[in-house]
């Protein structure tokens, strides 16, 4: 969690070729405009300001990274992207901000996770499930990928065990976690997940094959004996 904490702004941009290229991992954060997106960030840092949090849904509407480390070293950033699904904004706008985060998850070369916020009490919706399929051929190639249920706390425990169960069998492969900013609910499990991802263990290098032992005698070939005529 501390890791988390380390969290402060890097830059802003309206456009994809605005973005600085990066050489650490970034992790993409996605989702409706009123699935609690900013909050959930903003929770995960402890930082009440870090993403901007409104009850006004579409209020981001640049791609915002934050950068992570201790110690004043980057070793990782956060990408709040603009939410998708608002309708106080007009259909260009709507249409130009999605463009800019479909080509981001599609083509940013330092992506290395997406997590994806939804409100439980909606279920995937078909936005959520458009965004699925955008990223679906990354996720098979390896990309982790991550949904978040936000609002955790709206729920009893057996309609969040229902409502985990049914996500899972959309997810793609990929997790599926509880998250209540209110009650501190999933916290510690998203933020150590994101801290994995960041700080993937490298596999040992395999032991090479023992050589064969020269100093013992070498076995005779053996000969054909020719039979007496």
């Amino acid at each position: 969690m501390g890791w988390m904490h380390t969290a402060r702004f890097l830059t802003t941009a309206a456009q994809l070729h605005h973005l600085p290229p990066i050489d650490v991992p970034e992790i993409a954060f996605v989702g409706r405009s009123n699935a609690g997106k900013s909050t959930c960030i903003n929770t995960l840092t402890q930082q009440k300001q870090l993403a901007f949090a409104s009850k006004k849904p579409g209020r981001t509407q640049h791609i915002n990274l934050f950068s992570l480390g201790k110690q004043g070293v980057m070793d990782a950033v956060l990408a709040d992207l603009p939410g998708y699904g608002y309708a106080a904004v007009s259909r260009s706008d709507k249409v130009r901000w999605q463009q800019v985060m479909v080509n981001y998850l599609v083509s940013r070369p330092g992506l290395t996770g997406i997590v994806l916020l939804c409100d439980p009490r909606l279920g995937l919706t078909e936005l959520d499930e458009a965004l699925l399929e955008v990223v679906r051929p990354r996720v098979e190639e390896g990309l982790k990928f991550l949904i978040v249920l936000t609002k955790a706390d709206k729920l009893t425990r057996a309609e969040q065990a229902k409502v985990l169960s049914i996500t899972r069998l959309h997810a793609g492969g990929g997790e599926v976690k509880m998250f209540s900013a209110l009650k501190k609910q999933g916290v510690d499990e998203v933020a150590q997940l994101l801290w994995q991802w960041a700080h993937p263990v490298k596999p040992l290098a395999e032991e090479p094959p023992a050589a064969a032992d020269s100093s013992s005698p070498a076995q005779p070939s053996p000969t054909s004996e020719s039979e007496p005529n």
